[in-house]
């Protein structure tokens, strides 16, 4: 478990002071909702909600129905714990979003940063993001898949999802370092767009199905504390 624990927080740089971003639905993304409405097209979030109804549908949990009684301070710190570690990882990762979409809204580099180093801050998001997803599927993932049909169906095609725009974003990245292409923000933004939706949602999802009411309705205080984080 520790050793997992330690996997995490050097493959996503958590030496860094954290500052919450709890903004579920930035602006661009209630732009790029409206758009994709009037035009009649599916979102990524439309698709995923509707991959969840279907596995909620599916799998309903008995113990789910029951009325559980309040817990305590101390059993909530335990049935909490894998939210709150995985909110400090995933806010690791909207700070770096957050770091390069003001650039391609602004269309201007932050100024303490060469193109050079704005282009490996990028790789380096899309680097770190993915050993996180790894550790999740690897470790995880298998483990909370045996009682929560969440990380079995909605939580799986989010990273899919996720991965495929990662991948073109990573392709320009390469390709504007090595001179294949010339970078622009405009360009950087349009394919930011593309995952940028699904991503924030798999942010906030995940944390709240590790949230202690829910994990409460799987799992025994004695099952979270063996967790694998």
């Amino acid at each position: 478990m520790r050793y997992l624990a330690r996997r995490c927080r050097t493959a996503l740089c958590t030496a860094t002071t954290l500052t919450p971003l709890r903004n579920p639905t930035p602006a661009y993304l209630l732009a790029s909702r409206r758009a994709s409405s009037r035009a009649g097209a599916p979102t990524a979030q439309s698709l995923i909600h509707k991959m969840s109804a279907n596995d909620s549908k599916a799998a309903a949990s008995p113990a789910a129905e029951e009325k559980l009684p309040p817990l305590s301070d101390h059993d909530f710190r335990i049935y909490n714990n894998m939210a709150d570690h995985m909110d400090l990882f995933h806010n690791n990762f909207r700070q770096s979003w957050n770091l390069l979409w003001q650039a391609c809204c602004n269309n201007k580099r932050p100024r303490n940063l060469t193109l050079k180093q704005f282009l490996d801050e990028g790789l380096r998001f899309i680097q770190h993001l993915t050993v996180h997803h790894n550790i999740e599927e690897q470790h995880i993932f298998p483990v909370l898949a045996k009682k929560m049909p969440e990380f079995r169906g909605d939580l799986q095609a989010q990273h899919k999802l996720i991965h495929a725009g990662m991948d073109r974003m990573a392709d320009y990245l390469r390709g504007c370092k090595t001179g294949e292409y010339e970078f622009e923000l405009s360009g950087l933004k349009a394919r930011m767009e593309t995952w940028g939706d699904v991503l924030w949602t798999h942010l906030d999802d995940e944390v709240r199905t590790l949230g202690a009411e829910n994990m409460r309705k799987y799992w025994t205080k004695e099952e979270m504390v063996r967790m694998p984080m």
